[in-house]
């Protein structure tokens, strides 16, 4: 049975997109800002539409989600996507900065997702022939790329050329040369606006010898996209535009005559490709991914290394085309240098711990948290990705922080019931548990042995002293709940069984006295 899937953003190439989905029998919705774009969609393929993200998010129906937004919003949106336990495709870029991507990598992996970029070229019947071509040898040691990707328009805003047009070009690249670049250098111009680059010329310099040159430009008066792999004994033509001729192998070589170097040239021998779709192959590839549970050929890691060169051509700009080294060393997290970190912890990457604070052995932190100043986690503590902990605050052992989080400044917590400084009572330590997205203010004292509930929230100075239903609202001496807040962090206001969030209108209920929830499907929201 083929996974449903939702596709967010049906626009220039979204579209295409959800024509293809379609047709494979696998699009359940989709989803943009735009009615007249959901209108057609609906009428063209008779499926759901759906105005918000946050829909899909809760539709347990939907399993994967292809984002075909507008590059600023692709780590946002896949980051939400992968948390919320869908499958994900996004379009190139995969984010707008290496740490992004390598978080949205990390994620896929600790929740066991499929993650996936749309560097189309590695699906292309051309490309993947010339990778079996450099493989069998014919072309012999390669020594030359050149590639140029021009065209008039499609200008951008949220992102240069060297971001729209030439992660194209560096995928199939990387993906022919089985190697990333030493350094590269990059120069470029910026003629309609002064703060977006135009068009830009990247040399790339590979550890096997291998050259390469990336033109990429949306002021060139007519489409152009080619790439030529020079070899020792033959050179490839990939001629995108064409029709007919899209791969021909040449074997011009050199003579020397009289000591000096004579072209001689031949005529080219014409590849014979399969009549396939690029893009189709590549989302008959997310498919098989998601069903197989097999990693795609375009995976985060893929998607990462494309970045990197990225990375490494913007610094290259800014240093007015000087050659830059392209994998630099990036430290898994950050430490001010006044704070201990004892042996045999876990530390994940982007995280950072501030002044004096104390991390020790055998306690295991997450991916991007921020640990304030004079923070202890003690043995055997465990806390989750993105957790805050403010200013101050000790985390005992036998304490488990979830995802999200966050602990105001001077909180406290406790592991043992009935503390006396003259017994031992380490055999005694309770467990606490506080659950994913919940939020501890300042100066609040939660005792030990019971759990905060999901998303829940206690108030400054409070002292909780039994269990926090989730999103459950408490304050006070000892804390009672008093109302009920939002994942967003906005309280509801009672509506008898049903509340409604003023900020981001999510839907809740209220069964038995406990908070759920509400999930709403694309439908509910569906434009005729």
């Amino acid at each position: 049975m083929l996974p449903s899937i939702a596709v967010i953003g049906s626009g220039y190439w979204g579209k295409n997109l959800v024509r293809n989905l379609h047709d494979l029998g696998a699009l359940k919705c989709v989803c943009d800002s735009r009615i007249e774009v959901l209108q057609e969609a609906s009428k063209l393929f008779g499926v759901n539409t759906c105005l918000s993200s946050d829909s899909l998010l809760r539709d347990d129906e939907v399993q994967g989600i292809v984002i075909a937004a507008p590059a600023a919003q692709h780590y946002k949106l896949a980051k939400e996507c992968l948390l919320a336990g869908k499958d994900v495709y996004v379009e190139k870029p995969l984010a707008l900065c290496v740490e992004e991507g390598q978080e949205l990598t990390d994620i896929a992996r600790r929740h066991n997702r499929i993650l996936m970029v749309g560097h189309i070229l590695q699906y292309h019947p051309a490309i993947l022939k010339l990778k079996e071509i450099i493989g069998s040898g014919e072309l012999g040691r390669i020594q030359y790329i050149y590639s140029s990707r021009l065209n008039w328009g499609k200008l951008r805003t949220e992102e240069n050329i060297l971001w729209s047009f030439a992660p194209h070009d560096i995928s199939a690249i990387l993906y022919l040369l089985d190697e990333m670049p030493s350094c590269v250098m990059t120069t470029g111009g910026s003629y309609i606006n002064p703060k977006i680059y135009d068009t830009t010329l990247t040399a790339c310099t590979f550890e096997s010898g291998a050259k390469a040159h990336i033109f990429v430009s949306w002021l060139h008066p007519f489409k152009e996209q080619r790439m030529v792999i020079v070899g020792e004994r033959r050179t490839a033509v990939f001629d995108d535009v064409e029709t007919d001729r899209k791969l021909v192998l040449y074997s011009h070589r050199i003579d020397w005559v009289n000591r000096l170097p004579i072209a001689s040239k031949e005529q080219g021998q014409l590849v014979p490709l399969p009549p396939e779709e690029p893009l189709r192959k590549e989302c008959e590839h997310f498919i098989e991914s998601m069903i197989s549970r097999r990693t795609p050929r375009t995976d985060g890691n893929n998607g990462v290394m494309v970045l990197k060169v990225l990375d490494g051509c913007g610094r290259s700009l800014r240093a007015g085309g000087a050659a830059v080294q392209v994998d630099l060393p990036v430290p898994e997290y950050i430490a001010h240098h006044t704070a201990v970190i004892d042996e045999d912890c876990q530390i994940g990457s982007g995280s950072k711990i501030w002044h004096f604070s104390h991390i020790m052995s055998g306690s295991k932190i997450g991916c991007h948290c921020n640990l304030g100043q004079n923070v202890v986690i003690s043995p055997g503590v465990t806390v989750g990705d993105r957790v805050k902990i403010q200013n101050n605050v000790s985390v005992y052992t036998g304490v488990i922080l979830e995802d999200d989080v966050f602990c105001g400044p001077s909180m406290v917590f406790t592991n043992v019931i009935n503390p006396r400084s003259h017994v031992e009572r380490k055999h005694e330590y309770r467990r606490t548990l506080v659950k994913k997205g919940a939020s501890i203010g300042a100066n609040a004292t939660i005792l030990c042995g019971i759990s905060l509930g999901r998303y829940c929230f206690v108030a400054a100075g409070a002292v909780v002293t039994s269990n926090v239903p989730d999103y459950g609202l408490v304050m006070g001496v000892p804390a009672v709940r008093v109302g009920w807040m939002c994942v967003c962090g906005v309280r509801l206001h009672d509506d008898a069984s049903r509340m409604i969030c003023t900020a981001c209108a999510r839907k809740y209920m209220i069964v038995g006295g406990d908070c759920y929830e509400q999930a709403q499907t694309p439908r509910e929201i569906a434009v005729a």
